[in-house]
């Protein structure tokens, strides 16, 4: 079996499909086809292969294949050496990791001096030879055979044979497979204060004295011991039992020596197995399994970042309709922008109802003045400072409004990264003329009009929905988020008339270059009439054609598919299918009954199969339909307005605003947002919060806890008012029960929020430091 076929066979196991799906795929992508396109228009090729499986297939193909790549270096340098013997040839074809083809490669891998070669220099290793063949005789005895003017004593002479076995078990695979495998089942992680690091490091304190299994530590609690080590307050051990473990551990080094008995040799072999582990093995292993759990935790936090980001973006939107965006704040004033039903600006203005200048009657006047004069539908207000306040004047000017006049619907919305964009190029690009702080307004009119096309020009990152996301790979993060965002712009489509360059970017097949052009020629032409109108643009060739034709929509255009998810190369098929019904397609479209009769196996034809005939079908009954969910907001309870005026068994309504791994944090409108442990989540088990909300989410919550001087707030989905339970922290084996509180909430600049994540050992300050800051 060839390295192709071998890669195909483990990842269809690993995405559940066959390896003929995975080759078909494979050479898609090799082709320059994106995983939108593959996993949207070409389903009969790769078998109905979805964007999660086309994604793990890409990530597992580079992976794979460089591991391949790999192997065919370390053959072809122990070739070199003259030591491939085909034993070691079949071990290396073996190998399913790059660690195992590492362990495997040691002996042979080019190093420096080491102790063991300068005890072969010195003539040690028949020695050792001798030591392992004459068991019944006294190393000591034997070892004064090699008294020389280089080795001038005994000591000496059995410490060069020493190293030379320790050299030999440090690399041998087996051994390391073995004592890894141990090691991931029985190691505990510690965690202990640099002593006089107590004050400076004390958002770590949770971490001063904590042990837990190494392979049950979530990935939140392993970021943030990491993070304390990495800043120096706290030292970290990954070891087995220090008694029971290291005895086993010991046992595992002695079992690669073959079966010992008491005799002195075997005594000598036993004491240099048990100084390996302790002196060499034990090290290797801390710094594997330190390097595993790092890269587990940063997977499993890049996947929480990711699958925020991506409810985030595919939030619902509020629609094309007239739009306040304020901008809240004190001192400064209230920003205000005034955007039209496709998100162009049509008015500013700044206000200043709160000290030191008061001026709400003008304030109110002004408001007053923009809703009618621009008829609008929408009030977006920001969440930040003085958020509560500012809802609070527009609640009072919508009931002053003449009667006859469209009451405005506010609604509160997410400011993260609003600044980040006022202060960008893009932004300083497309209001060149317009105050910073305005800017920021438009983006908070525009978010809630749209939040894909207007979140899409803040980096992921600045939005704030991951947990330590500054820690962890940042190449890796950028990858993953990228494609976040390129499966959400493609599964709802761009309306290629409107959509800015920012938008454009992330349709398949374009990019940044070919968005500008795309731009500039609709600037330069006008409206693009067809999509076929697409190959005019300077720089899209038919490759770059095909990829974005499909997600890209124009509404009464000249050919009506293009308003659809229908391809282009598929409007034959679609044209024979609307022939069918005997009615004009524009009639057809939308009209569900009309297609009722049609049989989806009576289209399929040589090029295009049932999966794509009934994509067609399915698109022509609701064309260009919107997969985001209706919108709704959240009411926020009038006079709760701050932390203070909270109490526990307060009934609210908010709106989660970013999902970890130990819970949902929710925006109640008091400029905190309270934490919803896992534990609180529902009157069930809960294993991944992900499973029960997502960003976006309008939800109910009761009040659990309230801690004013930490600003903290513990809420409750549960209906049994989520009451703290008692459980047992694993890390803490041999302990009685503790009582762990859950539903500990966080400041608004992303303090503590968490004395406890339900049973799974203590975790406090250190962790909502690295949370979302809004």
């Amino acid at each position: 079996m060839d390295s192709t076929q071998r890669i195909a066979r483990l990842i269809a196991t690993e995405i559940n499909a066959s390896p003929a799906q995975v080759t078909a795929a494979a050479e898609l992508l090799d082709g320059g086809a994106t995983v939108p396109f593959v996993a949207r228009y070409r389903k009969e090729v790769t078998g109905g292969l979805d964007d999660t499986q086309l994604r793990n297939l890409a990530d597992r193909l580079g992976y794979l294949r460089e591991m391949e790549a790999r192997r065919e270096t370390i053959l072809g340098s122990i070739r070199e050496q003259g030591k491939l013997t085909d034993e070691l040839a079949r071990a290396i074809a073996g190998a399913g990791t790059k660690a195992a083809l590492e362990d495997i490669y040691l002996p042979f891998k080019p190093k420096r001096r080491t102790k063991a070669m300068i005890a072969r220099e010195n003539g040690l290793e028949p020695l050792l030879r001798a030591i392992q063949d004459e068991r019944g005789a006294d190393p000591q005895e034997l070892a004064q055979s090699y008294v020389t003017e280089a080795v001038p004593d005994v000591k000496m002479a059995l410490n060069g044979a020493r190293d030379i076995l320790v050299e030999e078990l440090s690399e041998n695979a087996a051994l390391l497979g073995a004592l890894r495998e141990f090691m991931r089942t029985e190691a505990f992680i510690a965690a202990k204060v640099v002593t006089g690091k107590e004050e400076v490091g004390a958002k770590f304190s949770d971490y001063f004295d904590h042990r837990e299994k190494w392979a049950d530590i979530p990935a939140h609690r392993a970021l943030a011991i990491l993070r304390a080590a990495k800043e120096e307050v706290v030292t970290i051990d990954i070891a087995p039992d220090p008694e029971a473990g290291a005895v086993r551990a010991e046992g595992i080094v002695v079992q690669a020596m073959g079966k010992l008995g008491d005799q002195p040799g075997d005594q000598w072999l036993r004491q240099v197995a048990g100084w390996t582990w302790r002196v060499r093995l034990s090290n290797t292993m801390y710094i594997d399994l330190l390097t595993e759990l790092r890269h587990r935790a940063h997977d499993e936090a890049i996947r929480v970042f990711g699958r925020n980001l991506r409810d985030l973006l595919l939030a619902a939107p509020a629609g094309a309709k007239a739009t306040i965006g304020l901008d809240p704040g004190i001192r400064t004033g209230v920003k205000l922008a005034v955007i039209d039903a496709t998100g162009k600006l049509l008015d500013t203005a700044t206000l200043y109802p709160f000290p030191p200048k008061k001026d709400v009657a003008g304030a109110e006047a002004t408001l007053l003045a923009l809703i009618s004069r621009h008829d609008v539908d929408l009030i977006a207000i920001g969440n930040g400072t003085a958020s509560r306040e500012t809802e609070r004047l527009v609640a009072d000017v919508l009931k002053r409004l003449p009667k006859g006049v469209n009451a405005p619907t506010k609604v509160v919305v997410s400011e993260a990264g609003a600044s980040v964009y006022s202060a960008s190029e893009l932004a300083a690009k497309e209001f060149p003329d317009l105050d910073v702080s305005l800017r920021g307004a438009v983006s908070i009119a525009r978010r809630l009009q749209d939040p894909l096309a207007e979140l899409v020009k803040v980096p992921p990152e600045s939005i704030g929905v991951g947990q330590y996301q500054h820690d962890v790979d940042q190449r890796q993060l950028t990858k993953a988020l990228e494609a976040v965002v390129e499966d959400a712009v493609n599964a709802v489509g761009v309306d290629l008339n409107t959509a800015s360059s920012a938008l454009l970017a992330h349709v398949a097949g374009l990019g940044p270059r070919l968005a500008e052009s795309v731009v500039a020629h609709r600037d330069g032409n006008g409206a693009f009439r067809s999509r076929a109108a697409l190959k005019d643009v300077t720089g899209l060739g038919p490759r770059a054609y095909e990829q974005c034709a499909g997600f890209l929509r124009i509404r009464e255009g000249d050919e009506p598919l293009d308003a659809s998810a229908v391809h282009p190369e598929a409007y034959g098929v679609a044209r024979r299918i609307v022939k069918a019904c005997g009615r004009d397609i524009r009639a057809i479209m939308g009209d569900g009954s009309a297609l009722k009769g049609l049989r989806a196996e009576d289209f399929v034809d040589a090029h295009f199969g049932l999966p794509t005939i009934r994509d067609i079908l399915t698109e022509l009954e609701k064309p260009g339909r919107d997969p985001r969910p209706s919108f709704v907001t959240a009411s926020f309870a009038d006079g709760i307005e701050d932390i203070k005026d909270l109490r526990p068994g307060m009934s609210l309504e908010g709106t989660v605003t970013n999902v970890a791994a130990f819970g949902a944090f929710v925006d109640i409108g008091v400029h905190q947002d309270g934490l919803v442990h896992i534990s609180q989540l529902a009157d069930r088990f809960v294993k991944d919060p992900g499973e029960v909300v997502k960003v976006g989410d309008v939800v109910k919550v009761r009040v659990t806890e309230v801690d004013i001087p930490r600003k903290r707030i513990g809420l409750t989905m549960r209906k049994d008012g989520g009451a703290p339970t008692e459980r047992r922290d694993p890390g803490q084996k041999g302990k009685p029960a503790q009582k762990v509180k859950t539903g500990q909430g966080r400041s608004k600049g992303g303090k503590a929020a968490t004395q406890g994540d339900g049973g799974q050992g203590s975790f406090g300050a250190a962790l909502m430091d690295a949370m979302r800051k809004r």
